[in-house]
């Protein structure tokens, strides 16, 4: 790696979009998803980190799309698209919904971690965008970074060693 690669960094309840040979990152994804939508063949991707599974939790006033799976997810697609990205060749890596917290109640409400996943899959099912790799779960935080050029995911999480999917 001589060369010094532009890294895109995307906050929470944000997204972006990148070009080879940009790199594009999240971090603190706990119970947040980061979702990656890419067309390989372009070498383009975006990255959506979502917090909240469905923008009927939102708060009144300005909805922020990228907040939620529903509509982070599907905003995310239509940027892809008017950038380059062809539609019917987006294909999604996941990775979060951590559970952070032990709860001894069995409220769901709670496991905000496995609802965000379950919402993201379901997102993407409805786009008919396939989920080609997945690190989900578990209860560490993790960083994120996209690589468009090789479509690799790496993962780093907490008290682990990096890997790629």
């Amino acid at each position: 790696m001589s060369e010094m690669m532009e890294i895109v960094k995307v906050g929470i309840a944000d997204m972006n979009i990148v070009k080879s040979p940009q790199i594009i990152r999240t971090s603190g994804l706990g119970s947040c998803v980061g979702i990656v939508l890419y067309d390989e063949g372009r070498k383009i991707a975006g990255l959506v980190h979502i917090m909240l599974p469905n923008s009927s939790l939102a708060k009144s006033g300005q909805l922020n799309p990228a907040k939620f799976a529903d509509t982070g997810i599907r905003h995310l697609a239509i940027v892809l698209s008017q950038n380059g990205a062809r539609r019917s060749c987006l294909q999604a890596k996941i990775a979060g919904g951590a559970q952070m917290f032990k709860f001894t109640s069995g409220n769901d409400l709670i496991r905000i971690g496995n609802r965000n996943i379950e919402a993201v899959k379901m997102v993407l099912s409805s786009l008919e965008i396939s989920i080609v790799a997945e690190d989900t779960g578990g209860s560490s935080g993790r960083t994120i970074e996209f690589n468009p050029e090789n479509s690799l995911l790496m993962i780093r999480t907490v008290s682990q060693n990096v890997k790629y999917i």
